[in-house]
């Protein structure tokens, strides 16, 4: 059976597990929703959504510099509890961000983050586009949601591939580290400075 998007976004929302995750899942159990989700929760990884109404109210704000002094990044990560702010994972984690921000420059943590006025102006410029292919008006607005998801991917932080594992999303790094610990994890907010840039 043949696993679409929607079934992947689908699951993903249901158990905030990883895109490949799920994907995985899906395509293990031959598209089964139900079994799928159960396949996620017997592996930990559909632990992240039972910890989503909890408070992360610690956490650390780990600063990076890079190329000698040139670019540098604040990111602040939060989590539940002072002892896991302190744990190994925890500490890389937030380290593995702040170099990830650094190389990858999204514009926000979320969707929901990215500037409204960037958005219109990404979706103008996709829509002029899938305009010059010559493709009928009701194949545009596909091609442009097709256009728009790919620039999410490129700017929005949890949607990017991570850097050291590009078989990876943010996302998907963040939810592992959150069914290790066992805690709510959210990055928070972050700022990305490079010399001579604003």
């Amino acid at each position: 059976m043949e696993i679409s998007a929607g079934m992947v976004r689908d699951l993903r929302e249901k158990t905030g597990a990883g895109m490949m995750d799920c994907k995985k899942a899906l395509q293990d159990t031959n598209g089964e929703m139900d079994k799928a989700l159960d396949l996620l929760r017997q592996k930990g990884l559909a632990k992240a959504m039972k910890r989503a109404g909890r408070e992360a109210t610690e956490g650390m704000v780990h600063a990076y510099i890079h190329g000698a002094g040139r670019m540098g990044v604040l990111v602040e990560v939060n989590c539940e509890t002072d002892f896991a702010a302190k744990s190994e994972d925890f500490v890389e984690f937030a380290k593995n961000i702040a170099m990830h921000i650094a190389a990858s420059s999204p514009l926000g943590v979320e969707r929901e983050h990215i500037p409204q006025d960037v958005i219109e102006r990404e979706q103008a410029i996709c829509l002029a586009q899938a305009r010059e292919s010559g493709k009928p008006e009701n194949i545009l607005e596909k091609m442009v949601e097709g256009k728009m998801r790919k620039f999410y991917e490129e700017v929005v932080l949890l949607e990017q591939k991570y850097v050291k594992d590009p078989d990876r999303t943010v996302q998907d790094y963040l939810n592992e580290l959150t069914a290790k610990i066992g805690e709510k994890i959210i990055i928070r907010r972050f700022s990305r400075y490079q010399l001579g840039g604003e």
